[in-house]
């Protein structure tokens, strides 16, 4: 590998670092998974929650965030 393909994959993963480190660092603030259309069903036996629109939303984001970053 040529020197600026090894500072492309340091820098991409410097910038991963950084958002995993961000996401960690305000993760209880963040609304993932008590968004609106967040499926929660409760009974006396247990519950069941699925985070249907939190799944998109982080699809959606990823899928952008990805696209700038592997884009040649």
């Amino acid at each position: 590998m040529d020197s600026s393909t090894v500072g492309r994959l340091l820098l991409a993963l410097g910038v991963a670092a950084a958002l995993v480190g961000g996401f960690l660092a305000l993760g209880g603030r963040l609304p993932f998974g008590r968004l609106p259309g967040d499926i929660s069903v409760q009974g006396q036996g247990g519950g069941f929650f699925f985070p249907i629109v939190s799944c998109l939303v982080l699809s959606l984001v990823l899928t952008v965030v990805l696209n700038i970053v592997l884009r040649r």
